[in-house]
């Protein structure tokens, strides 16, 4: 039985003031043990969440990180310095990283690789744009985009990762796909796991990245191969959060 994860990514937004709000307020609700509930942040502000979220319910993590281990890169963030704050999940390959920073699959990958040599687990985002869906390759660009990922990794590795299906054309635009669309994709992409190794298709957790909403939460959480949440503008309200917890 996996568990259900539901990751809030805060994207480029917070302060320390409003987080501690935020953050005040998703402790002080009931939330249900068997959910496993993170943020993902700023890197800026991991600090902040290691210091509020030690030793709580609540997880947290950062939204990207290096392929490299160290060396000549400005601005680049490392796994290992992630790792110096007990991060435990980092977001890898999200659909705008791949899109405004040209991120390819290859660069994903090795992020995810690097995540993992620090005991970091990378949430691997994958999904298409309105282009691409229309012209019938979904399938086709989610499975290399996966496959990328599967090609750096060892089994025991691979059965250590979450992946995040985020179709491009349902982020930011109020437009989401239908629980039976993105449980299509979803079996595809736990299907290509298969292929590799059953033991990583049965402990992998796939989540929906397409903005999940509290009004559509409970209609995609019950599809057998959605094992949770990457949520985005809905993570910043801690009620429309914590209705999105509750339903699953």
């Amino acid at each position: 039985m996996r568990r259900t994860l539901i990751a809030g990514n805060w994207k480029m937004n917070g302060n320390l003031a409003a987080n501690s709000s935020l953050l005040s307020e998703l402790l002080a609700a009931p939330i249900d043990s068997e959910n496993e509930v993170l943020v993902c942040v700023p890197s800026l502000y991991i600090s902040q969440c290691a210091s509020v979220l030690a030793k709580t319910s609540i997880g947290y993590g950062a939204q990207d990180v290096s392929a490299h281990q160290s060396g000549a890169y400005t601005g680049e963030v490392s796994s290992a310095m992630l790792a110096d704050f007990s991060c435990q999940y980092v977001i890898v390959g999200h659909s705008e990283r791949r899109a405004y920073h040209h991120e390819s699959n290859d660069l994903v990958a090795q992020k995810a690789l690097q995540a993992l040599r620090s005991n970091i687990c990378p949430i691997v985002c994958v999904g298409e744009t309105l282009e691409q869906r229309e012209a019938g390759k979904t399938n086709e660009v989610v499975i290399t985009q996966l496959r990328a990922v599967m090609d750096v990794l060892d089994d025991g590795a691979l059965a250590r990762i979450v992946v995040a299906y985020e179709p491009v054309w349902a982020i930011g635009t109020g437009k989401t796909a239908t629980p039976a669309m993105a449980q299509e994709v979803h079996a595809v992409l736990r299907l290509t796991l298969a292929e590799r190794s059953v033991f990583a298709s049965d402990k992998v957790r796939i989540l929906y990245g397409g903005s999940m909403k509290p009004d559509n939460a409970k209609e995609l959480l019950a599809m057998p191969d959605i094992d949770g949440g990457l949520i985005g503008g809905a993570s910043l309200k801690s009620g429309d959060f914590l209705a999105i917890i509750n339903a699953a």
